[in-house]
């Protein structure tokens, strides 16, 4: 499903080169880093956003970095699903309407029975019609995660989604993540320094 091959990337003043790896179709997987080891570059190489300046990337047997512009932004929209570090609501629209937007932007056609489905399997469907602002965090995390799943993307990527949460909110919040990648026949990468993420995967990745 994610093939990493003789990766690197260089910023002005340093190169970071990757180990290769693989995580298999509906496969669950940690890769864990001290930051500045390039965990979060490694993310945005994976999802299309930042372009691959050496070594090759598969997302089900497709070379991403063989892409134009354009198909790489269809086929992200379609596959990829994000967990953000910060989780860039629009906090003029409701939760509803944030995944509805999503849908849109993924070329999916919009459909809120799916959403209601989805924000109930969360324990959020009661928080349909709140603007994201008024949620708690473990809230906002877990819309955070319905936005990452509601256009059924077969990957789905999240960058340290419990870094800023206790260790009862950080338990809640993974245990979701894999529950519905589980549900969903979803691969799911996730990266971070939270060490207390290690007992809860088989498989790991240390950069």
């Amino acid at each position: 499903m994610i093939n990493v091959q003789n990766l690197q990337y260089t910023y002005s003043n340093k190169a970071i080169e990757f180990p290769d790896f693989q995580c298999e179709k509906s496969e669950q997987m940690l890769v864990l880093g001290q930051s500045g080891c390039g965990k979060t570059t490694l993310l945005q190489l994976i999802g299309g956003m930042l372009k691959i300046q050496k070594g090759s990337i598969f997302i089900q047997n497709t070379r991403i970095n063989e892409l134009k512009n354009s198909q790489l932004d269809k086929f992200r929209g379609k596959n990829i699903g994000f967990v953000f570090q910060q989780h860039h609501f629009i906090s003029a629209l409701n939760v509803e309407e944030n995944l509805l937007l999503t849908q849109q932007l993924a070329g999916v056609k919009t459909d809120k029975n799916a959403i209601k489905n989805l924000l109930t399997q969360l324990n959020l469907d009661h928080k349909l019609k709140e603007k994201p602002t008024s949620l708690s965090q473990g809230e906002q995390q877990r819309v955070a995660i319905a936005r990452a799943l509601v256009h059924q993307p077969t990957v789905i990527l999240a960058d340290e989604p419990t870094s800023a949460l206790d260790d009862v909110n950080c338990n809640e919040v993974i245990n979701l993540l894999k529950q519905q990648a589980k549900i969903n026949n979803t691969t799911l990468l996730i990266v971070t320094h939270d060490a207390r993420l290690k007992t809860h995967f088989e498989k790991t990745l240390h950069l």
